[in-house]
Formats: C-alpha cells, sequence, structure tokens
C-alpha cells in the first residue's frame, strides 16, 4: 500500500464498562493492514450512533428490526458505597439488605429494573454513572451498577459486593441490519473466540476415520466395486479344501 493510498479501517463503538484491549491485540495480529477505531460512546446513545459505525460492543438489548446483535456475557450486579459502610462487612448483599438504604440511580442506568425493587430511591437523580459515584462518596445514598462499572469509575474511598437478587446487564456485538461489511464476521470470530483459522464449522466434513478390526488392528476400507475379506481369512472366489 502507497503512502498516498487510505488505509481501511474498521470503526467499533465500545460503551463504558467494556475492556476491549484482548481484543484489540487479537485483531492488531489478524488484520495488520486494518485499523480499528475505537469510538467511546454512552450506553444510551449506542444504538443511535450505529449507523456511523461498523459495528458495536452495545448493552442489550437493541432494536431487532434494525440491528443484529450477538449476545456476548452478563454481568453481575454490585452495590457501591463508602468503604466504612455496614455493608463491607458482607460478602455479598440482597435487595433486602437495602431496605434501609438510599438508591442513587443516576438517569444513564443501564439496568432494566421492573417493578418495584423495595428501596427508595433519590428526589433528584444525577444525569451520569460518574456523577453518582461523586454522590456515593459523599455519603449520599448507594448506587447498583454493573460489576464493570464499578471498576472503571473506582475509588479509594468506595467499595462494593455483589447484589445477588439484582437485575443484570448484558452486553453484545451489534451492527446494523442495512450494512455489509465482510469485516464484521472477522470482528465476530475475534469476540467469540475462534482461531484464526477458524471457518466458523461450516468447512467441508472430515474424511472418514479407518475402522478398527477385531482385536485393534487398523483396516482401511474397501474401495468401490471390490469386495473385502472375509471372516476366517477366506479369499474371494476360493474355496477351502476338504
Amino acid at each position: 500500500m502507497s503512502d498516498t493510498e487510505e488505509r481501511p479501517t474498521f470503526r467499533l463503538l465500545v460503551v463504558p464498562g467494556v475492556v476491549i484491549d484482548r481484543w484489540a491485540r487479537t485483531w492488531s495480529e489478524r488484520l495488520p493492514d486494518v485499523d480499528l477505531a475505537l469510538v467511546p460512546v454512552e450506553a444510551a446513545e449506542a444504538a443511535g450512533q450505529l449507523a456511523q459505525a461498523d459495528a458495536g460492543l452495545v448493552r442489550l438489548p437493541v432494536d431487532q428490526d434494525t440491528c443484529h446483535a450477538i449476545p456476548l456475557y452478563t454481568e453481575a450486579t454490585v452495590v457501591v458505597f463508602p468503604i466504612e459502610h455496614l455493608l463491607a462487612a458482607a460478602d455479598e448483599v440482597t435487595l433486602a439488605d437495602l431496605a434501609d438504604e438510599t438508591l442513587t440511580q443516576p438517569l444513564d442506568d443501564v439496568l432494566a429494573w421492573t417493578g418495584t425493587s423495595g428501596v427508595a430511591v433519590t428526589a433528584d437523580r444525577p444525569g451520569t454513572t460518574a456523577e453518582a459515584v461523586e454522590l456515593v462518596a459523599a455519603s449520599v445514598g448507594v448506587l447498583v451498577v454493573p460489576q464493570s462499572l464499578a471498576r472503571a469509575y473506582h475509588r479509594r474511598d468506595l467499595t462494593y459486593r455483589v447484589l445477588t437478587d439484582a437485575p443484570t446487564s448484558s452486553v453484545g456485538l451489534a451492527w446494523r441490519r442495512d450494512q455489509d461489511n465482510p469485516l464484521v464476521e472477522e470482528m465476530i470470530g475475534i469476540v467469540r473466540g475462534r482461531t484464526a483459522n477458524s471457518t466458523r464449522g461450516r468447512g467441508p466434513a472430515p474424511a472418514d476415520p479407518p475402522t478398527r478390526a477385531e482385536g485393534g488392528a487398523r483396516r482401511t476400507p474397501p474401495k468401490s466395486g471390490q469386495a473385502g475379506p472375509r471372516r476366517g481369512g477366506q479369499t474371494p472366489g476360493k474355496r477351502r479344501s476338504r
């Protein structure tokens, strides 16, 4: 490729909390001539931005009428609180343990809360998860988020525990149905852990392995139109003498 030619680029949206390092390294090893452009995007804006990208690592679900999506993993949900909080004494907690707490729920919450959680929510909801973390550090409620977001916004004065019965959030690879980019298949293989030589299991069927005769001896199947040996070693066309 000459210096005047533009290198092809694969634009990949990445929502907060998704760690892309290992997949990005694999991409550069397998497709060194194609740049991988990582585009940070808020979870709520990812679906609308897919039209300007080749694919995205997004929070599910997405609109199935306009997008394809492959689920990759579902995260554990955790509750974030100050390190001196009483909840720090537990290994894991439930929503019932938060009955006396106030939930600081940001407007960009990615958890699909259905019905009531039985936990009071702050009257003034912060706009972002980052703002909610600041409030929790100031002892204004607790925060329930996917574990990756708790790690992304980690502070020394905060900690978290797994919340066993809370809603969860899943991450998947999504791309527009009206876009046809063969490089999407390469990205699917990478995030699914396929090897570089994988053909998605659609390659030619393997040849039949040699059969084994009694006693474990290897026996080659007869060619077409040729009879195989008879039992007892008798050769076709000859009779045993009496």
